[in-house]
């Protein structure tokens, strides 16, 4: 009867783990989308929102470590059972981050809402984070379902959101020498760009992860890249 207990309570802790994963996930989902959208339509109050909710995914984040911790120091758990709560500690950082780059995305709304963002320029980003958010929208489904051959695949086509970065690059940096007076706005635009693309490298990371939760190996080759825009100057956030 103790032994049965024992298991219900160490079910309830990984039980736990999955639903604040899943949660962290939704939030970080729609702190990109309303972000993005805020910047496209300068809309200060939606940044505003975006900026207060990171609070609550650093907080989520807190609470899947520490309880992670306790479940090892309590339950000493081995193999599967142990990829699986520090693969819980890997992707509740990576959700973090990219609450952190949605975030830093809605801080720009203000620097840009005076000049506003260029249509052309706006489908761009709207594109890219579309890109992004399917992604990650993905990798999260398969958290659930832990299919390794998706999280594979999934992993694989990040080249395609690094494509659209480097086209979105270009095009600002025309923009810029096309008119001296677009240039503080589009480098404003330019840290949003790589801010979206970033959150691709991070559902990538997720993949990864979940690919080790359920083989025990890590996937094999390096992650096809096609971000081109390093060759002529990298941003940074």
């Amino acid at each position: 009867m103790a032994s049965t207990h024992i298991y219900s309570a160490y079910d309830d802790d990984l039980k736990f783990l999955t639903r604040r994963i899943s949660e962290m996930g939704g939030l970080a989902e729609q702190m990109v989308s309303d972000a993005v959208r805020a910047l496209v339509n300068g809309d200060i109050s939606l940044a505003q929102k975006v900026i207060s909710d990171d609070v609550i995914l650093d907080n989520a984040e807190r609470e899947v470590g520490e309880k992670a911790i306790i479940t090892i120091a309590r339950r000493q758990p081995m193999a599967a059972d142990l990829r699986e709560i520090m693969g819980s500690i890997r992707i509740a950082a990576d959700l973090e981050r990219v609450g952190d780059l949605g975030k830093n995305t809605a801080k720009r709304v203000i620097a840009v809402q005076s000049t506003g963002v260029p249509r052309k320029l706006a489908r761009g980003l709207e594109h890219l984070a579309e890109l992004a958010l399917v992604q990650l929208k993905e990798v999260l489904d398969v958290y659930t379902s832990r299919v390794a051959d998706k999280a594979k695949s999934i992993r694989e086509r990040d080249e395609e959101i690094d494509a659209m970065y480097t086209s979105l690059f270009r095009e600002m940096l025309t923009y810029m020498m096309e008119d001296p007076r677009n240039i503080t706005s589009c480098t404003h635009l330019l840290f949003c760009a790589k801010n979206i693309e970033r959150i691709g490298d991070h559902a990538t990371n997720i993949a990864e992860t979940i690919y080790y939760m359920a083989t025990g190996a890590q996937p094999e080759g390096e992650r096809p890249k096609d971000d081109t825009a390093n060759t002529v100057g990298a941003v940074t956030e």
